[in-house]
């Protein structure tokens, strides 16, 4: 099973990605899905009994997700490589524009140690790290910076005082 960074701990992944194997989109599991499934067959998962979520990559126009965030409970933001940004302004947008209380996890290759911070700063509550991440380092992370020039918006700031709060 998948271990994911949930609010500064290191938690079994109750979640299931579409496809993965011993996972059916039939049953009542907890499942991150496509951006382009979802919309491609956007009343089929409304219909969905589990808890839903859905998988955003770097093009994906999260504006979108608007009319049916209300029946999502996470959020997964892809970063491919360290060099692609989109991710931060599509958190940024959910928490903010559109007031995703969700959970908002970061996915991808460039979620490692020296980015975490700054993905927490936008939103992000949930880290599924990168191959080779050694998690002791990357909670030493969170201790390492006192001061961010980045303002953080309120629902992130609440967030984060809960999230980077002394263990």
């Amino acid at each position: 099973m998948r271990r994911i960074l949930r609010q500064r701990e290191l938690v079994e992944d109750d979640w299931h990605y579409l496809g993965e194997e011993g996972t059916s989109a039939d049953g009542d599991a907890s499942l991150i899905i496509p951006f382009a499934e979802f919309r491609t067959n956007g009343d089929k998962w409304r219909a969905y009994q589990g808890r839903l979520g859905v998988r955003l990559t770097p093009p994906d126009a999260v504006e979108e997700l608007t009319a049916d965030l209300a029946r999502l409970q996470l959020v997964a933001v892809e970063f491919p490589g360290p060099g692609e940004g989109r991710g931060y302004s599509q958190a940024r947008l959910l928490r903010t524009r559109l007031h995703f209380t969700g959970e908002l996890r970061a996915v991808g290759a460039a979620v490692k140690q020296d980015l975490i911070f700054i993905m927490a700063r936008c939103g992000f509550e949930a880290f599924e790290l990168a191959p080779g991440q050694k998690i002791e380092e990357v909670l030493n992370t969170f201790e390492r910076y006192t001061v961010a020039y980045q303002p953080a918006e309120p629902i992130a700031a609440i967030r984060q005082q809960r999230f980077f709060a002394p263990a």
